[in-house]
């Protein structure tokens, strides 16, 4: 440090002794061999001597003057290590204006900000341009109302879409290849649910890894008004589907995938799919798809060269559907079970197109009365203060099941008698969810006291029916 206080950079080459010493004595010296002079107001350097303070060998400096370095070296050569530069807060000047470095704003008229209302709804405008026509809305209430008009029209030029197919997509270009060229075996339209269904889940199942396929994956249905579940994997679900579907093979006259693990006694869906996960050596794979995948394909094959099937039946053990019917609720299920599977390895899964979706409840709502009889058999559901019995065909206490959004309609579900006519005129409640909801509730992943959106009517009666809907789900 020299006598003022300040910091000089230190000269590494102060008490250097090396080879080339003789380079640096040159810096402070004249050809003479004497140290060259200040021409500022300090002291020549050539009188300073070693020993003394400021000289050229000292370890101070002296005053420096105007042209030196304050330690006798050549002016013009910068020192070895430069001083830091100073920040401009910290040397205590004034900072500069803002107004230097942000640009002023637009001051424009109302003619013209009117017509940059177009270019700012399209995100044209510059960023001050932008800055005033934002400044005017806030003040001129008929250009904001103008703006919000074309910020409307530019959302439905720039409409989000999805990445995922739409589920309709499949439809639309069968009927189109259709109407150019008639099929020589046509599928039947009761058929196309569960063709389509099926399609989307095997996409779905091409896009995910093999680690993927041993996701853990849940099962959820209601049992006697119990929520219940099952942990399996992505391929447990497929084996599952595909077992169950194997009631449908074999009622076509196809093969059983359970082959000899059936026997003699008709089994239930459940007791079919773990008949068929206790008979693999292994834990299902993705392997298994590939006979799933031929399976549906075969019964859709089947049953469009049977043309219909007639009146062929479908046994469940406990209970039996028409064929038709049989194909819609596997279509059901598959849909449900495809957005398990889409739950578990976190992919996005859309809902079934309006029509399939609206074939689905009308299932589910078709099958609500003989549900009801049978629960209120087993003391499941309340008899009801003013039930009364009614002959087959004839009209009675009814409720109006109401079901909004696409594929949605109304249904009127007889509550005293599977033989009943729901009939307006008897109409003691009234039930609004959504279609999607209402299927998520009969698949028994929607509690029953949750489902419903709106309810209007007999309490008793809407609890009754909304747990027989819970009650339509298993595994």
């Amino acid at each position: 440090m020299s006598g003022a206080g300040r910091f000089e950079a230190y000269d590494e080459d102060e008490g250097y002794d090396g080879p080339f010493e003789d380079d640096f004595e040159d810096d402070s010296q004249d050809e003479n061999g004497h140290g060259t002079q200040d021409d500022g107001q300090g002291a020549a350097s050539g009188d300073a001597r070693p020993s003394e303070p400021g000289g050229p060998g000292g370890n101070g400096g002296g005053n420096s003057g105007n042209g030196g370095n304050g330690d006798g070296r050549n002016p013009a050569r910068p020192p070895r290590i430069p001083m830091p530069r100073i920040s401009v807060e910290d040397s205590g000047l004034p900072l500069p204006e803002p107004s230097g470095i942000a640009p002023a704003p637009l001051v424009l008229p109302h003619d013209v900000l009117k017509s940059l209302l177009g270019a700012w709804a399209l995100a044209a405008c510059s960023a001050a341009e932008a800055a005033a026509v934002e400044e005017h809305l806030g003040e001129c209430g008929t250009c904001a109302d103008e703006a919000l008009r074309l910020r409307a029209a530019v959302g439905l030029l720039h409409q989000p879409e999805s990445l995922d197919l739409d589920p309709t997509l499949r439809t639309r270009v069968l009927e189109s290849c259709l109407e150019r060229r008639q099929p020589a075996i046509p599928v039947p339209e009761w058929t196309t649910p569960y063709d389509a269904e099926t399609a989307r889940l095997d996409a779905l199942l091409q896009d995910i890894g093999d680690a993927e396929w041993h996701a853990p994956v849940r099962l959820r249905w209601f049992e006697r008004d119990v929520a219940t579940s099952r942990r399996t994997t992505v391929a447990g679900v497929i084996a599952h589907l595909m077992s169950v579907d194997g009631l449908v093979a074999v009622a076509l006259g196809l093969e059983d995938p359970l082959g000899e693990a059936e026997g003699e006694t008709p089994l239930t869906p459940a007791a079919r799919t773990e008949a068929f996960w206790t008979a693999s050596r292994f834990p299902p794979t993705r392997s298994v798809r590939a006979p799933w995948r031929e399976q549906s394909h075969s019964i859709v094959r089947t049953v469009s060269f049977t043309g219909g099937g007639g009146q062929l039946t479908v046994p469940y053990g406990d209970f039996e559907l028409p064929l038709r019917d049989a194909m819609l609720d596997r279509a059901f299920e598959c849909w449900v079970h495809a957005d398990d599977i889409a739950e578990a390895v976190d992919y996005p899964y859309e809902t079934p197109s309006p029509r399939h979706l609206n074939q689905m409840v009308d299932l589910a709502a078709r099958m609500l009365p003989a549900v009801l009889a049978a629960r209120r058999r087993a003391g499941l559901a309340s008899p009801g203060a003013a039930r009364h019995l009614v002959t087959a065909g004839a009209p009675g206490r009814s409720l109006r099941l109401e079901i909004e959004g696409c594929g949605g309609g109304e249904w009127l579900i007889p509550l005293d008698a599977p033989g009943a006519v729901g009939s307006a005129d008897h109409e003691v409640a009234h039930v609004a969810l959504d279609g999607a909801e209402f299927c998520r509730l009969a698949a028994g992943h929607v509690p029953p006291a949750e489902a419903a959106a709106g309810q209007v009517g007999d309490r008793d009666a809407i609890r009754d029916v909304l747990f027989a809907a819970a009650s339509l789900s298993r595994m």
